[in-house]
């Protein structure tokens, strides 16, 4: 499936018919999701309805680790097996893992504030989550860099790899060290802490922000495909013109 998809045709053709659907779902479980959040969930006995801002931090928190499990995944296709459409999905990746990561941090303080009476703290968790956006923008910086594209895939690359330590950092440093943040309570050897009428709604609104992410991340795909397209028929042209003027 994986070598079929590298023909940049067939890739765009399979996604092309793929789109629509993930967009619906998309958009389905994110309306779902929301109309439980304001209307099923309950507030928090200690928290209030402040507590509502959990459902678009922690989706939003697990995504900016997804996309960059995505990149590196496709940092390691890039280098070792060469696959035509690794570095395009590891850039079209970028920024929506950078938006993400964004998202987790800004309601993150807004949710805070109330709860620890400040926006930041130099928590274990927050200052990695703010090297994971300190990563993610350094790579795009580096993306805009390097202009021809197979340098800047190999250089992103290795960059990538090497920021893929900060990953299990932020998954295990409620773990590692004593922070304000509590520790894991939905993915947990023992099960998940949070009451199902909490759990439910969480749940449906990371699955409408996967979907949602899964269908950036096609149309950025295609997005790029079509940008080195268009590239390759200037320098054609231009390459035309010399051919005649000389």
């Amino acid at each position: 499936m994986i070598r079929e998809l590298a023909n940049p045709s067939r890739f765009m053709s399979f996604s092309g018919s793929l789109l629509p659907w993930v967009t619906g779902l998309a958009v389905l479980s994110l309306a779902l999701g929301l109309y439980m959040v304001w209307f099923v969930a309950p507030a928090d006995y200690q928290q209030g309805e402040t507590v509502k801002i959990m459902y678009i931090h922690v989706p939003a928190a697990w995504l900016s680790l997804f996309f960059y499990v995505i990149m590196a995944s496709s940092a390691i296709g890039t280098l070792v097996w060469r696959h035509p459409l690794a570095d395009v999905s590891q850039k079209a990746a970028a920024p929506i893992g950078a938006a993400f990561t964004l998202i987790c941090l800004v309601t993150g303080s807004l949710w805070g504030k109330p709860m620890w009476g400040t926006y930041w703290q130099w928590d274990a968790r927050l200052t990695s989550m703010l090297v994971m956006l300190l990563i993610y923008l350094g790579i795009l910086a580096l993306w805009r860099a390097i202009e021809e594209p197979n340098r800047a895939a190999r250089a992103v690359s290795i960059l990538t790899l090497v920021g893929a330590v900060n990953v299990p950092i932020v998954k295990f440093s409620v773990d590692w060290w004593n922070t304000l943040h509590q520790p894991a309570s939905v993915f947990r050897l023992g099960g998940p802490t949070i009451h199902p009428s909490m759990l439910v709604p969480l749940l449906v609104m990371a699955v409408g922000f996967t979907f949602m992410g899964v269908a950036l991340h096609l149309s950025g795909i295609r997005t790029e495909i079509l940008r080195r397209r268009v590239r390759t028929l200037h320098l054609l042209e231009a390459e035309r013109l010399d051919a005649q003027a000389a």
